[in-house]
């Protein structure tokens, strides 16, 4: 077996997109998306929507597909209720492992979009984090699950997360800090930043395609910057122009050894670190 192999057998996703979807053209369905991560040997999959909670679709799947672990999570935008603790406590019983922060109706890509004005925003107008959001992470903690940033601008990830380890949440993720497409980008002062606040920084393989086009050399080197331990890699795929997940993950591993990381380096950030967050130590 060869270090690709090797890397990709027990490998897990916590960041990729599969149909149905309400908005965009998906590469593979769950259900596919599932059974192509088991012939690769994958260990876990998460299923992300912007549109709905995936928890009750990764159930099924799961029952379907039992030789991989697959897990729901919602994003907390405008069509799932947006900040609405009810719910994400409901997903969190259902099973849901991951909790995002607005990504597609977030403020930022408002502004940055089309509409302009609008979107959800976490703070208030002084700044301050809105007393709902502290509820949210109330319930992040009872469930012990992961809370992610989403496409939150910077300034308002950098107060979730110091509210979130103050309140002793251990499971946090700073979503793709280097997507320029997404206008989420942290400098590398900012990604080392967050990551001593105790957040896992996770990297996208999406980034580096032709869409965004980063080179990939700019990632390996924020990665050894802000140190494995504290970084995740995931896919971010399933749109319909790029390689379905489970092959976007074999060549995301390749990639990355190809830009300089040995095998131990990316063991940690597709195996170890994701384990951790899903429970699965």
């Amino acid at each position: 077996m060869n270090a690709i192999d090797r890397l990709l057998k027990g490998s897990i996703d916590i960041h990729a997109h599969y149909g149905p979807d309400a908005a965009a053209k998906r590469k593979v369905d769950a259900l596919a998306g599932a059974q192509q991560a088991v012939a690769t040997g994958m260990r876990a999959i998460v299923l992300k929507s912007h549109e709905y909670p995936t928890a009750p679709l990764a159930y099924t799947i799961t029952q379907a597909v039992p030789e991989i672990s697959v897990f729901g999570s919602i994003a907390l935008n405008s069509e799932t209720g947006g900040l609405d603790p009810v719910v994400v406590e409901t997903s969190a019983k259902l099973g849901a492992k991951v909790i995002w922060m607005p990504t597609l109706s977030s403020n930022y890509d408002y502004l940055h979009k089309k509409f302009k004005t609008g979107g959800i925003s976490i703070l208030d107008e002084k700044g301050k984090l809105l007393p709902v959001v502290e509820k949210i992470l109330g319930i992040v903690k009872q469930y012990d699950i992961v809370v992610a940033t989403g496409h939150l601008p910077v300034n308002e990830c950098f107060v979730l997360v110091e509210k979130a380890r103050e309140m002793g949440l251990r499971k946090i993720v700073a979503t793709h800090p280097l997507g320029f497409e997404l206008n989420t980008y942290y400098t590398i002062e900012q990604q080392c930043r967050i990551a001593d606040m105790g957040a896992i920084v996770e990297y996208c393989f999406v980034t580096t395609l032709p869409e965004d086009g980063m080179p990939v050399q700019t990632m390996v080197e924020a990665i050894r910057t802000v140190g494995v331990g504290r970084c995740l890699l995931s896919s971010d795929l399933g749109q319909a122009h790029n390689p379905p997940p489970a092959e976007g993950m074999k060549m995301m591993i390749a990639t990355m050894l190809s830009g300089g990381l040995s095998e131990k380096e990316i063991e940690i950030m597709v195996k170890i670190n994701p384990a951790r967050l899903l429970g699965l130590t």
